[in-house]
């Protein structure tokens, strides 16, 4: 059976009393529109300024019940394996205990398994496709579509899609309260889930990656969201008002600039988990940029790339979306065996992200 959110945060707890040497629970400032504090588990042997560290989202989205799980999931075995000193296997995705053990030892990961838990427990109880958050609808506005806001839609960057895209560049985003899927919010951070996954940004500035791990499609995705990828125009970015009201049309010559060496470790990581997952079971989720699904504003892995070009005092972090498998809420025995795919790209990514 899936973890609802109350089992999420016992089983924080329960990891940390059983590892209390390899473990710290983190509590992020803001509270939920309900009330709620979703929390967060680091695992590694150093402290968290003392290595380099992987910050993984799960349950962004509330009616994808996966990804919490996985997380979880993959706390439990990397504690587990490497306190008896033993590898780790996915179906033919192995990982030995020299491994684990340098993950655990030389990494620190931090597993953020439910950052909206608002929206989880109102789509385990009340309406499973729910998707949103649980913000109250604005004044002057009614309906059940009308609570909540897209939290993969309201991070900080090219949130003003209406000025900042070409007005065909079909950008999967909504400026409307009442839709039901992908209302952006009433300003760029405006939400508090949001605040705590930049909060846990800004305050471990030794983490180097970040992967939101979301559902169904599947797919390993990387930066950018916005346009297609260049790597020869350094102009043409997200900054440059000179590309607002046409940015985000495909095939039309202007690009998102990333530089040559980041794109080339951001695609290799990402086949790098791609390569772990179909080992598990011959499942092909492939890589590509995340402007290839859609293009989006307001992204997480969009926000977390781009911070290093906003503050040149913020640590560079390769942002990540793994799509993981088919629907949103598989029967169990199946969404165990996704649960594998994603254990597996994860822990891939941690074996080797150190190394870049």
């Amino acid at each position: 059976m899936y973890l609802n959110v109350a089992e999420i945060e016992s089983a924080i707890t329960s990891l940390h009393g059983a590892h209390p040497e390899t473990t710290e629970i983190l509590t992020p400032p803001h509270t939920t529109h309900e009330g709620r504090t979703a929390r967060l588990l680091r695992v590694g042997t150093r402290a968290a300024d003392d290595a380099d560290g992987i910050l993984l989202l799960g349950g962004v989205h509330a009616r994808e019940w996966v990804p919490p799980d996985a997380l979880v999931s993959l706390a439990a075995d990397l504690l587990e394996a490497h306190e008896l000193g033993t590898g780790l296997g996915y179906g033919s995705s192995s990982f030995t205990a020299a491994q684990v053990a340098q993950v655990v030892e030389n990494v620190n990961l931090f597993f953020y398994p439910c950052v909206n838990p608002d929206g989880r427990a109102f789509s385990q109880t009340a309406s499973p496709m729910w998707r949103k958050n649980r913000r109250p609808a604005p004044a002057g506005h009614t309906g059940p579509s009308c609570v909540g806001v897209d939290l993969n839609r309201n991070f900080d960057f090219l949130w003003e899609f209406t000025t900042k895209f070409a007005p065909d560049a079909d950008v999967h985003t909504s400026v409307d309260p009442c839709d039901e899927q992908t209302y952006r919010g009433p300003a760029a951070a405006s939400e508090p889930e949001t605040e705590n996954v930049v909060w846990a940004l800004e305050n471990h500035p030794r983490i180097q990656c970040m992967v939101d791990v979301h559902s169904a499609v599947p797919v390993i995705l990387h930066s950018w969201g916005s346009d297609q990828n260049q790597t020869t125009t350094p102009s043409d970015n997200f900054r440059n008002p000179e590309l607002d009201g046409v940015r985000g049309r495909k095939d039309d010559g202007i690009g998102e600039f990333i530089p040559e060496q980041d794109l080339k470790i951001a695609v290799g990581l990402a086949e790098r988990m791609s390569d772990a997952v179909r080992a598990v079971r011959g499942v092909d989720y492939g890589a590509e940029p995340a402007y290839g699904l859609y293009p989006t504003s307001g992204a997480s892995d969009d926000y977390a790339y781009s911070r290093h070009f906003t503050d040149p005092a913020a640590t560079k972090v390769f942002g990540y979306t793994i799509e993981c498998g088919t629907s949103f809420q598989p029967a169990f025995g199946e969404a165990e065996q996704v649960i594998r795919e994603v254990s597996a790209g994860l822990l891939a990514l941690a074996v080797e992200a150190p190394h870049t």
